[in-house]
């Protein structure tokens, strides 16, 4: 059963083994030179004090790797590429060919061919996208210093990315068994999760637990209207200006001010210090990202258990 499943899947496991190679390549390469620019390590250089090498590395890091956001936010398609190319044709490619009618009927019952089936592939799941994250983690670190709450660094590295594709394997198997047609269980597939994956990312995410609220008045003379959390790694969710009530500014109030300030030739903060303005941060703290991973981690494979258990209840119905 198990030589059968490879014989009938093995061109999507090759096709997605080579598209990881790819991707690790080039990686490594557009990778090495980021790494060259912190010789101590990224974590050197995230708390404060910063010395004058980390100073000049986060420096360079800004000015010439802007491709690098670009190319991880692009990756996190990979994820659903592994899981739904390997979980829509579970089921949906018997359906279709008719093939389900032979093989539900031979010495294996249809349940332990399922089991093998889920297992086998599920395990291939876990197993390429261990090795892509593998690659997104290591690539990521210098970028950790620019935010590790981001898209382009939380969503493709370490552990979140495995129940990603879980998902994505999950929520195309159900598909194939709903719709019995391998390219629009894809396809809803893919629409199921953007959706989701949105969702969490922008509601959940942010308030898996309580943001930290930091505010300060603006110091007099200062020429800094920006607030510092300490450290680079923490999660900025907003940041900006308030008035003495504590109601936020808009850009509009923050220009209009700023404006004045020079009307009335005087240093900008020493006017919104006697204006008795502050500056405000909301963000969650680096020590919370491997909660947030495990707790995303745990959604994702939540949902797919469910779907997959869709899966089974489908197939023991009796009339496909």
């Amino acid at each position: 059963m198990t030589w059968l499943t490879w014989r009938q899947h093995r061109g999507e496991a090759l096709a997605l083994g080579l598209m990881v190679a790819v991707i690790g390549i080039i990686l490594l390469v557009l990778g090495l030179p980021m790494h060259d620019l912190f010789p101590l390590g990224a974590n050197h250089c995230a708390v404060p004090p910063i010395d004058d090498g980390c100073r000049i590395g986060l420096t360079q890091l800004q000015q010439d790797y802007g491709y690098a956001t670009p190319i991880l936010t692009l990756l996190n398609l990979v994820p659903f590429a592994i899981g739904a190319f390997l979980g829509a044709p579970l089921l949906a490619r018997e359906l279709e060919d008719g093939t389900w009618q032979l093989a539900w009927t031979q010495a294996v019952p249809r349940m332990r061919w399922l089991a093998v089936k889920l297992t086998a592939l599920g395990m291939l799941t876990v197993l390429l996208t261990a090795v892509f994250s593998s690659l997104t983690t290591w690539y990521h670190q210098p970028l950790d210093l620019l935010g590790r709450f981001e898209i382009d660094g939380f969503d493709v590295s370490r552990v979140v990315p495995l129940a990603y594709a879980l998902f994505a394997f999950a929520v195309a198997a159900a598909g194939g068994a709903l719709l019995r047609r391998s390219l629009p269980a894809m396809a809803a597939a893919l629409v199921a999760f953007v959706a989701v994956r949105a969702t969490v990312a922008v509601w959940l995410r942010p308030n898996y637990r309580t943001p930290i609220s930091l505010i300060e008045t603006i110091p007099a003379g200062s020429g800094n209207v920006q607030i510092g959390t300490g450290n680079l790694q923490d999660g900025i969710l907003g940041e900006g200006l308030s008035d003495a009530t504590g109601n936020h500014l808009s850009n509009v109030a923050v220009s209009i001010l700023d404006h004045k300030a020079r009307d009335a030739g005087m240093d900008p903060t020493t006017y919104l210090h006697d204006q008795g303005i502050h500056r405000w941060v909301s963000y969650q703290p680096a020590d919370r990202f491997w909660t947030f991973q495990l707790i995303e981690t745990g959604i994702f494979v939540g949902l797919a258990a469910i779907l997959l258990v869709l899966v089974i209840w489908r197939v023991k119905r009796r009339a496909l």
